[in-house]
This record gives structure tokens, sequence and C-alpha cells, in this order.
């Protein structure tokens, strides 16, 4: 497995999954979700950073990275933990991405506040989307979907 942390460039030589979700005032998911990874030939797609200055410079850079970096990915996974975080880029970018034919996957803390919002909008956009209820669950989804991709 390859990590690719944001602001650190992809350069496309691999299959590749994006971990959609949240990041501030949510848990370090991601590094579970990397972990769970560890023994695929991928690349895990990371919009975490290890710091993050909090400056309209900064935030352009992030938002232009994860724009570039969901659009070259083989499958989104997205993650919605039970937090104090509403997530709203989150769901935003869940929105954009669901309409479209690119492989997600999708999971959701049954304490997130809005899991039932992300239930039933996406089963109007991708009927049969199951919404998986724990982290490691929406892993094992991936794995699947991931070892589904053409050479891999």
């Amino acid at each position: 497995m390859i990590q690719v942390e944001a602001p650190k460039e992809f350069d496309g030589q691999a299959r590749s999954i994006f971990l959609a979700g949240g990041i501030t005032d949510c848990p370090d998911w991601q590094a579970e979700v990397a972990a769970g990874l560890a023994d695929l030939p991928v690349a895990v797609l990371n919009p975490r950073r290890a710091a993050f200055e909090d400056s309209p410079e900064a935030a352009a850079e992030q938002i232009g990275w994860e724009y570039r970096h969901l659009a070259a990915c083989d499958l989104v996974l997205f993650w919605f933990p039970g937090s104090r975080s509403v997530q709203p880029i989150a769901l935003y970018e869940l929105g954009m991405w669901a309409g479209r034919t690119k492989p997600i996957v999708v999971g959701a803390d049954p304490a997130y506040a809005r899991r039932l919002d992300v239930t039933i909008q996406l089963s109007h956009v991708r009927p049969g989307l199951v919404v998986h209820d724990s982290l490691d669950e929406t892993v094992a989804a991936a794995r699947t979907a991931l070892q589904g991709l053409p050479g891999l």
C-alpha cells in the first residue's frame, strides 16, 4: 500500500481509494482504514494532514487537492463517524459523487446525526447501495470493491 496524504500529489501509478469523510472534530478514522487496507497494492489518498494552517490560502489548497484526487481515484470510501461534527464538506462530496458512475462505499456510524439523511438520499440516487454501520464493515466492503477492479 502507498499512502498519499495531502498536500502530496498522487502520480496515478496504482489503483487508488480516496478517504472521504469527517476530519475536523472527528477521530483519525483514516489511519484505521489505511491499516485495514495495508496488504493491498493500492494507493490510499488521505486528505487528513499532519498539520493544517487555518487560513484562506491553506483552505483553497486543501479543497483543490481533494477535488483533484476525488476525480483521479478509482474508488471513494465515505465514512461519517459519530462525532460532534455534521461534516458538511463530506456531505457535499457524497452528493457530488453519488450521482456519478464512480464506485463508492459508504458507512455511517449509528450515532452520526445525519445518518438517516445519508441513507434516504442514497436510496434515491443509488438504489441498493448499502450504508454500512461500522468502520470495519465499510473497510471490508471497500476491500471487496477494490479487489473487483481490473488490474488489482
